[in-house]
């Protein structure tokens, strides 16, 4: 059974920032799809309605989040990627992936960026 909802995909090395993030997005109707990224390497799944991609900067892992991000964009060209850090600004080593930078622990403005990058299909009312 195939989702109206527009996915996205969360990469991060925390099993709770994954569930954090997806109960943010799937609330505000987007399908969320999770890829664990621990010390070892991860998969990203090749889903091709992957409509954005949620990446937390500093991952626990053999890769960098800037190799991530090189992979995810070979992947999916033209799909926007938010990379999520407790850093202040966005460093350099993974500037040329990332379409935004958002801050860890801003919610509403992170929902305000995915909802500017991925539109939500207009729902119509079938009466």
């Amino acid at each position: 059974m195939a989702s109206d909802h527009p996915k996205v995909l969360i990469v991060d090395d925390d099993p709770s920032h994954l569930e954090i993030y997806g109960l943010l997005v799937q609330q505000a109707g987007y399908e969320p799809v999770s890829a664990l990224v621990k010390f070892a390497d991860a998969h990203i799944p090749c889903d091709d309605s992957i409509g954005l991609v949620l990446l937390d900067y500093r991952l626990h892992s053999i890769r960098t989040s800037a190799e991530f991000a090189q992979e995810i964009r070979g992947l999916f060209p033209a799909t926007p990627i938010i990379v999520l850090s407790e850093l202040w600004s966005l460093p350099s080593d993974i500037a040329p992936f990332a379409t935004e930078f958002v801050r860890k622990g801003q919610p509403a403005k992170l929902l305000q960026v995915v909802h500017r990058l991925l539109p939500l299909p207009e729902v119509r009312d079938e009466q």
